[in-house]
This record gives structure tokens, sequence and C-alpha cells, in this order.
């Protein structure tokens, strides 16, 4: 067991940093299109008209289904319901060499 601190889940879990930057992508993408929509207090298929997919669509992202949405269909989604997208490059905290870097052990905690 570890007691080493990451700067975020997704570098926790995967040890290639750019499979973890993409996960945050897609990850803060999908946070940001469901707030928008939680904002909007219409139906799914409302929703879901506004941003240009279907109802059932838009059922998986709200259900957090990870695994179905890629960054590029996530970024047509963001435009459609009106946000805008702002990429922000900087110097990222040093890593340890994923062939040396420990496991770690998650615990979630209920909010």
């Amino acid at each position: 067991m570890s007691n080493e601190t990451f700067n975020s889940v997704w570098d926790a879990i995967e040890t290639d940093p750019v499979k973890a930057e993409k996960l945050k992508i897609q990850s803060d993408l999908m946070m940001s299109i469901v707030e928008l929509v939680e904002k909007w207090n219409v139906t799914q298929t409302e929703a879901a008209k506004r941003l240009g997919v279907t109802q059932p669509r838009l059922n998986d992202l709200l259900q957090g289904r990870f695994n179905k949405f890629r960054i590029d269909g996530l970024i047509k989604m963001a435009i459609a319901g009106g946000l805008s997208i702002k990429v922000d490059v900087k110097k990222a905290p040093s890593r340890k060499p994923a062939k040396t870097r420990p496991a770690a052990e998650i615990t979630l905690h209920p909010a």
C-alpha cells in the first residue's frame, strides 16, 4: 500500500500521463455540460435538442457513462449548448516515471 498523493484521481488510476490528461479533459467537459443542462431546468428531450444529440445520448452523459464519449463529441455538445472552451497550457507538476510508480489505493467517501 502506498501513501502517495496525486494531483487528480486520473493521475492515480492512469500511469500514462497523456492518457491521464485526456481523461481529465473528458471529465471536465462532461461535468460542464451536465452543470449546463441542470441550470436549464428543462426536460432531457429539450436539453438534447439544444445540444444537438438524442435524448438517450444525453441520458448517457447525465448518468456518467464515461466510456461512451470522446473529447471531440463533447466539444460539439458544449459549443452547441453555448459554452466556450479555453485550453490552459502550463507546466505540469513533476511526475514519477510510470515504471517506478507504486500502485495507489483509492478510497471513496460518500458526500
